[in-house]
This record gives C-alpha cells, sequence and structure tokens, in this order.
C-alpha cells in the first residue's frame, strides 16, 4: 500500500487553512498513486496554541471530520489526521482515520500525554490498541510520545497490526526518536511504522521534521529531511509476511516470564 507521509506544521490557530493543505496534499498523494495519507499529530489545529486547543476541538464526527471525510472521497484515498477531540467536558489529543469513501474506520485518544502543556490541556486516552482494516492490511495508530513506549507498541505487534500510524510532533533536541528509535520499533515488532513529524518552528517548540517509513527490517523506506514535504513509499504484504518468517522474536517470547513488567 503507498503511504503518503504529509511533513508540516500547517497554519496554527486556523483549520480552514489546515484543512486546506490536507486536501491540496491528498491530490498529490492520490496522483502519485497513495491509498493513505497520513498528517501529523494535532495538524488540524496546531500544536503550540494554548487554550485554543480547547477553543477549536472537535467531536470525532464534527464539522472538520465531514470535511476531511468529502476530501478522501474526492481523491480516493484514505486519510489519517491528528486534531484536538472534544468529548463532553474533555479534550483528548486525537488522531482519526478516514476510509477513501468517507466512513469514519477508527479513532484513537493519546494515551501518554508528554509535559505539562499536554497533562494541562488534554485526558489521557485508555485504549491502547486502536486498528482498522485498509486495503488488506491491519493498520493501528498511535500518538508521538506513544511510540518511545515499548509496551505500547508490542502490544499493537500481539494484536496483528502491519502498518502502525504515528501523527508526532517531535521537537529538538529529541531527533533521535525518529533516527534510532522508530527503526527498531519496526524491527523488533515485525511491522511498518509511518512516523510523521511537524516542521519548523512553532511558539517555544522547534519541530526537526524527519518523518519516516520504517519497514519490518529496521530499514527506512522514506526519511524527510527538516523542511516540508510529501514524502511517499510502500508497505510491502510480501515483505512483511517473509520478515515475519524469518524473524523469531515474537514466536521467541516467554511471557510467563515478564510479569514483573506490570
Amino acid at each position: 500500500m503507498r503511504t503518503a507521509l504529509l511533513q508540516s506544521s500547517g497554519r496554527p490557530g486556523s483549520v480552514a487553512e489546515n484543512l486546506k493543505e490536507l486536501d491540496e496534499a491528498a491530490g498529490r498523494a492520490a496522483e502519485a498513486g497513495a491509498a493513505l495519507l497520513v498528517a501529523p499529530e494535532l495538524f488540524l489545529t496546531g500544536y503550540a496554541i494554548g487554550d485554543d486547543v480547547a477553543r477549536l476541538a472537535e467531536p470525532a464526527d464534527g464539522p472538520a471530520a465531514d470535511e476531511v471525510a468529502r476530501l478522501a472521497r474526492r481523491h480516493g484515498l484514505a486519510v489519517a489526521y491528528g486534531y484536538p477531540e472534544r468529548d463532553g467536558a474533555a479534550v483528548f489529543n486525537s488522531a482519526q482515520l478516514i476510509a477513501a469513501d468517507g466512513t469514519r474506520l477508527a479513532n484513537y485518544r493519546k494515551t501518554h500525554l508528554y509535559g505539562c502543556f499536554e497533562r494541562d490541556q488534554f485526558a489521557p486516552g485508555g485504549q491502547p490498541v486502536v486498528q482498522a482494516e485498509l486495503d488488506g492490511l491491519t493498520v493501528g495508530i498511535v500518538i508521538c510520545y506513544d511510540v518511545e513506549f515499548p509496551e505500547t507498541v508490542r502490544a499493537h505487534a500481539l494484536a496483528g497490526t502491519d502498518l502502525l500510524l504515528v501523527p508526532t510532533a517531535q521537537m529538538h533536541p529529541f531527533q533521535f526518536v525518529a533516527e534510532s528509535v522508530v527503526p527498531v520499533r519496526a524491527f523488533e515488532n515485525q511491522m511498518y511504522v509511518a512516523y510523521v513529524n511537524r516542521a519548523g518552528r512553532e511558539g517555544e517548540f522547534e519541530f526537526v521534521g524527519l518523518s519516516v517509513l520504517a519497514g519490518p527490517d529496521g530499514v527506512a523506506r522514506a526519511r524527510g529531511g527538516r523542511g516540508e514535504e510529501l514524502l511517499l513509499a510502500d508497505a510491502d504484504p510480501a515483505l512483511l509476511a517473509a520478515s515475519r518468517l524469518a524473524n523469531p522474536y515474537l514466536r521467541d517470547r516467554r511471557p510467563g516470564l515478564y510479569g514483573s513488567l506490570v
């Protein structure tokens, strides 16, 4: 499945402008043969926008989701994007996957909140594994900091995730996560990992880009630089199946020894 990674911070504070950018990127991705476009963490609103996060938050089936569904249908590809989700009085740092026909396939709420900003603005999600079927692959979703916890990605591996989507807002000086941690997560869990970052300065943060689609062999199929760009790479089910046959990590686990982890 050809996958497009939109490395961009969009226009912080403007949902309308970010929807326009998502629409334009979806058009370019579709023309290049992509079946899936993935945008960064909180792409629809911006990350470093303070209390505007709560003001701009919408339900998972709100107006912004309807517009993403329309652009997905218009361009004929699935779209995954980060946004602040309002559910009653609570606001979650969420990511949603919408199919090419506009169907809402999956909605994930970030379980591991990073730093005071996120803990002040968001409630933590409570469901670690959220999945959907897309073009013959089992697609899972986590958000940014979640992928840095081995247990989170291993839970996806044990649940059968083939392609893990990771909308991200990774900042300086933690670029080693994109460079080293993400390919290792893909290898040790025998899956593809699409890590899609913001880029450039936003408020007090400098986002490092370096988005990557890492394969089950730990090799980057595509890797971004530090600026805004659209990356394209394939998640190949045949390579995934062959890699899983050759790599014994999941088969050689001894769960009975791991009780102390919890």
